[in-house]
């Protein structure tokens, strides 16, 4: 399974440490460039198994780049091109566009959730408290009490 991924869901996991979560979950993991310079401003040297690849298709990402940020227009076109299984991305109108562009996403809670069902984690709860307190990764009480019963937690 390959995932492509934007820069916030990586700056977090990276943040608490648990970024090898990702490899573990997925076959590969691509960044574009432009994630790849965002992550390198605060997470030098990037793990080994975070591959980076260039976007062909840059008259495409200048259009999504009307509407989301940069990186995650490339990380939508990276995903596009390569036919990922799935594109990592939290921000709202990165997912909807990418859904636009028939790009399956999967956010960082997802992550956290395939992790705690693949028993790579042993709480669901405990990493998502981490997540917030260390790296702002903010969810509603209804969203994070109905995903951490959807993992019996």
């Amino acid at each position: 399974m390959i995932v492509v991924s934007d820069t916030s869901p990586l700056t977090a996991l990276l943040t608490v440490g648990e970024a090898t979560l990702l490899p573990n979950l997925f076959h590969e993991v691509i960044v574009p460039e432009a994630v790849r310079r965002e992550l390198t401003r605060n997470h030098s040297p990037l793990p080994d198994w975070l591959r980076t690849a260039t976007v062909q298709d840059t008259a495409q990402v200048g259009k999504y780049a009307e509407i989301v940020d940069a990186a995650e227009a490339e990380a939508i076109e990276l995903a596009r091109e390569l036919q990922a299984d799935r594109l990592l991305i939290d921000e709202r109108k990165g997912r909807k566009l990418a859904v636009q562009e028939g790009v399956a996403v999967i956010g960082l809670l997802g992550v956290v959730l395939l992790a705690k069902r693949k028993v790579l984690i042993p709480s669901a709860r405990t990493l998502l408290a981490r997540l917030d307190q260390e790296a702002g990764m903010y969810l509603t009480p209804d969203i994070r009490d109905a995903a951490l019963n959807s993992v019996g937690e």
